[in-house]
């Protein structure tokens, strides 16, 4: 089986490189999608990712998705389209615009990060258009961010980057919650083998909580 690993924005396939790996010794084979969030136009991107996806569709195959990786995911695989990855696995997925990608985009062009993908994160009406995934899909979120008076974040949950709010999709399949931060999950040993558990049975009954 093979599974397309997406990364998250500002990043590259390097990021994802670590969970590349620990799959293949699983077993699996795997693909890293990559894309410049600065360079390309979010239009660009999709229509890569769809042309893919198309070439995938003859064989079974999954997808693993990070952050701005899961909303390229949701603008691909929509209900009009006939996309069929099995598992569908989105690591700490901005669902709703994340309260940091709109003070990123205050600071733009001064953020590394500046380009239209992070024009859309920051945007709460592209949101509004963005259509909920239309086959089941895995939510893994985590929880290990700071908390308090002095955090950006106040006490909310979150996992140093989004809120557990800012990860919730109406009619997610199932979500499932670690103590893990966003940036490091990518080869965080809990994340991993929660998704090989769920690669090797996406119907497992791991334990699952609502975002």
């Amino acid at each position: 089986m093979k599974v397309l690993l997406i990364h998250g924005l500002g990043r590259s396939p390097l990021s994802v490189f670590g969970l590349s790996q620990y799959l293949q010794q699983a077993g699996y084979r795997t693909e890293l999608f990559g894309y410049s969030s600065q360079i390309e136009s979010y239009a660009q991107i999709i229509e890569r990712l769809q042309h893919r996806l198309g070439e995938l569709e003859p064989e079974r195959y999954g997808i693993i998705a990070h952050s701005l990786g899961a909303v390229l995911v949701r603008s691909v695989i929509t209900p009009h389209s006939s996309f069929t990855p099995n598992p569908v696995i989105l690591l700490g997925p901005p669902n709703q615009s994340p309260r940091i990608a709109q003070l990123a985009q205050r600071l733009s062009p001064l953020s590394p990060f500046a380009g239209e993908c992070l024009q859309n994160l920051a945007d709460p009406s592209f949101y509004q258009q963005l259509p909920n995934l239309a086959i089941p899909h895995i939510i893994i979120a985590g929880t290990n961010g700071p908390r308090g008076t002095w955090s950006f974040f106040g006490n909310e949950v979150n996992d140093g980057i989004l809120t557990l709010k800012e990860m919730q999709l109406e009619d997610c399949s199932r979500s499932i919650i670690l103590p893990v931060n966003h940036i490091q999950m990518l080869n965080n040993p809990l994340v991993q083998q929660t998704i090989l558990q769920i690669l090797a049975d996406p119907a497992s009954k791991l334990e699952a909580h609502p975002i």
